[in-house]
């Protein structure tokens, strides 16, 4: 084999794996298709949930200072996100181009091959391994071997059309614009401003005198392009909408895009998988693909990794499909409620009061705000009364060996990880067996709430991803069984 692994695509979903397979100890073969970075920021910012992913890797730091905000919005209707339950506010500053380029400096210095120039042409999926074709920098004919493939190529994925997955949904009704300019004052717009003919957003993009535009023109019709629209196509619709004359700006990039809905019926067939844009495509509603995508990368990682070094059997895999469709479904919900909203005219205009009460009440902006930020996911880890089982972790202040640490801190490894927090030997006996895949930590708790749900635990089994597949009290499978089912069987 060339590598264990080969992901096609190196935009932040394909960083993000080829960076968690490194750190669980896997090669992996980047392919992509463009010969540098674009620089474009398609997506930008964070959600919450992404957030805490970075931060449990240790990557944050590497942004510098990040600009966080508890304002987001449903459909164009405000919602204070500041009624989440978490340490992290949704970041609103950081370009796509930035994310990349901090994913692909850490998956390097983990030992990650990223090859660009190379164009994925087509693959052949055997029982044991994939062949794939690639077309070199200079167009030679290059074949690659791999256990696995995963694709990471995008909304309109190569991976996914040649392996045949199918990819029902709904196709685009109309076109909208996206164009970053500068030398032209806009006074800010927020999304969900609505004009008789369409809606339009702005907003500066950090301190650079860059101003990023979102115009939608209803009655758009779709079209399929090979080449970016003229920066006059958007100056002009904008005008159109909002009377106003923007042609004289310098633009830095200009895109189209549409509110095609379409979700990949399953994520893996054989040793092709999918992640990201490949898997689905949406509206573009609270900026949540870029952000689903590193998630789904997340997920993936360590139970691909576990599977390739033989700690796991290869139906760990099958988890992958059954969790993240789940979120796939719920993203196609929301970016579909979201661009009605959004994007009809009048006649939805009761919807959008009503709706509009009803965020006012704390439970619905809770619930709305966690649909987006993907802080409502819980994946099913068995049964058990223990709030937390199939959630995401929270971040616990822990001393821990007489120092000061965090459950945060204790996954950037990227290994699993045992808190026992009532020092109980009997518990860390019965986990010695997997000490080569699960760190066991003794730590005594800080600033646990009484309503918290790690109020009265004595101990937290959490996967590499973050989320709890066993806890105490309250589980109703043994420890043993629940280290098996996800990080494989016992070496003693």
């Amino acid at each position: 084999m060339d590598a264990p692994v080969i992901v096609a695509g190196a935009g932040p979903t394909g960083l993000m794996l080829a960076g968690e397979l490194r750190l669980a100890g896997v090669d992996v073969i980047v392919l992509d298709r463009l010969e540098r970075r674009t620089g474009e920021s398609r997506g930008l910012g964070f959600t919450t949930r992404t957030m805490e992913v970075f931060d449990q890797r240790g990557l944050l730091h590497r942004f510098g200072e990040i600009g966080t905000s508890n304002a987001g919005h449903f459909g164009g209707l405000p919602v204070d996100f500041g009624v989440l339950d978490s340490v992290h506010r949704a970041a609103k500053t950081v370009p796509q181009s930035d994310t990349e380029t901090m994913l692909e400096g850490w998956a390097r210095e983990l030992g990650a091959d990223i090859r660009r120039g190379h164009d994925l042409v087509s693959l052949h999926d055997h029982d044991d391994h994939v062949e794939v074709e690639v077309r070199g920098p200079d167009g030679e004919e290059i074949w690659l071997t791999a256990h696995y493939l995963v694709g990471c190529d995008g909304g309109r994925s190569v991976v996914r059309k040649t392996a045949g997955f199918d990819f029902p949904g709904t196709a685009a009704t109309m076109e909208m614009y996206l164009a970053d300019i500068k030398g032209v004052d806009l006074e800010p717009r927020q999304i969900g401003e609505t004009y008789a003919n369409g809606m339009v957003m702005c907003g500066p993009l950090g301190d650079r005198g860059v101003t990023r535009i979102i115009v939608c023109e209803r009655g758009t019709p779709a079209r399929r392009r090979t080449e970016p629209p003229s920066y006059a196509e958007v100056a002009a619709a904008w005008q159109r909408i909002t009377g106003v004359d923007i042609s004289h700006a310098e633009h830095e990039w200009v895109s189209a895009f549409g509110d095609a809905s379409r979700l990949a019926t399953e994520y893996r067939r054989g040793r092709v998988i999918l992640a990201g844009d490949a898997a689905h495509i949406h509206l573009p509603a609270g900026g949540q693909g870029m952000n689903t995508g590193i998630q789904d990368a997340v997920n993936l990682g360590w139970k691909l990794a576990a599977v390739i070094t033989g700690n796991a059997p290869e139906s760990l895999l099958d988890t992958y499909h059954e969790e993240r469709h789940a979120v796939g479904e719920r993203l196609m919900t929301n970016t579909k409620a979201q661009g009605l909203l959004l994007l009809s005219g009048d006649e939805v205009q009761p919807l959008r009061e009503v709706l509009a009460e009803l965020i006012r009440y704390e439970e619905v902006s809770r619930h709305l705000a966690a649909m987006v930020s993907g802080l409502e996911i819980r994946y099913d880890v068995g049964r058990g009364s223990h709030p937390l089982l199939g959630l995401r972790m929270p971040h616990l202040e822990l001393v821990a060996d007489n120092q000061k640490t965090s459950s945060t801190r204790k996954l950037h490894s990227g290994r699993g990880l045992l808190l026992d927090l009532e020092d109980n030997p009997v518990l860390r006996d019965r986990a010695s067996g997997w000490a080569d895949r699960v760190d066991v930590v003794v730590g005594i708790p800080h600033g646990v709430q009484d309503d918290s749900p790690l109020a009265g635990t004595a101990a937290v089994l959490v996967r590499p991803d973050g989320h709890v597949a066993w806890a105490a009290p309250g589980s109703h499978h043994d420890l043993p069984m629940a280290l098996e089912r996800w990080f494989g069987p016992s070496r003693i």
